[in-house]
């Protein structure tokens, strides 16, 4: 099961893997609203992560990990800032931006093991126990979420794919009939004037998906809606607000 995606994605891609290596982290600032720093070792490319928590909140809802767009560009940094906008949507959440570039792709099982790293690391730090937490993805950020619900370690909660091409991975059925994917809730958001990802091709292989995932999955559809994700900030903020306020 875990050789489909990565066959499907390579096989369009053909990209090297990288070495896993241990992460360790440095505190950037010691309030608790700045951003924190994990970085790789030297065995292996940085893959810096982002981490946001709200200054004074002792308890939180949860923790959600953000996978920006853009996977495979030269700026290995993102994870830095791409979660700022969702922390500030969801205060009450941690959440956890990590990096994505070059051959260190969201479908690369080495990235993925990464995020799990950062997340160890931020548990132990904080001494809270982080079994359960919920991805958000934007663009091909969403192959993100589903390669994480395929090689990550941890139970999720709620899933957010915007902008997604799933297709990217293979037919939505047999990317639904992953049997890692078939719990936890899935939530695709999609833009009939998306610029990359026209809609005739993304609602299909989505409407699909839903159908044979055999988990409670919808999809939230804007004849007007664009690729980028300040259009969805701004227009759709509640799409996502709702889904984790039940």
């Amino acid at each position: 099961m875990k050789c489909l995606l990565v066959i499907l994605f390579l096989a369009a891609l053909a990209i090297a893997q990288a070495p896993t290596d241990t992460l360790f982290v440095n505190q950037r600032n010691p309030l608790e609203n700045a951003s924190f720093m994990f970085s790789a070792g030297n065995k292996s490319p940085d893959m810096p992560v982002g981490v946001w928590r709200i200054a004074g909140n002792k308890t939180t809802d949860g923790t959600v990990v953000w996978f920006h767009g853009g996977m495979t560009s030269n700026n290995c940094r993102k994870g830095l800032v791409a979660g700022g906008d969702i922390a500030k949507m969801l205060p009450t959440y941690i959440v956890v931006s990590a990096s994505a570039c070059k051959q260190n792709h969201w479908v690369e099982p080495t990235t993925i093991q990464r995020v799990d790293d950062a997340l160890d690391s931020l548990s132990k730090r904080h001494k809270k126990d982080i079994s359960e937490i919920s991805l958000i993805g934007i663009s091909d950020g969403s192959l993100g979420v589903i390669a994480y619900s395929m090689w990550g370690k941890r139970k999720i909660r709620n899933r957010i794919l915007m902008s997604s091409y799933g297709e990217a991975l293979g037919p939505a059925t047999q990317v639904a009939a992953q049997a890692p994917l078939k719990n936890g809730r899935w939530r695709f958001i999609q833009g009939g004037s998306d610029r990359l990802y026209p809609s005739e091709k993304t609602l299909p292989w989505i409407q699909e998906f839903c159908q044979n995932v055999g988990t409670a999955c919808d999809l939230k559809f804007d004849p007007q809606g664009e690729h980028d994700w300040s259009y969805w900030q701004k227009k759709h903020k509640e799409w996502i607000l709702e889904f984790f306020s039940n």
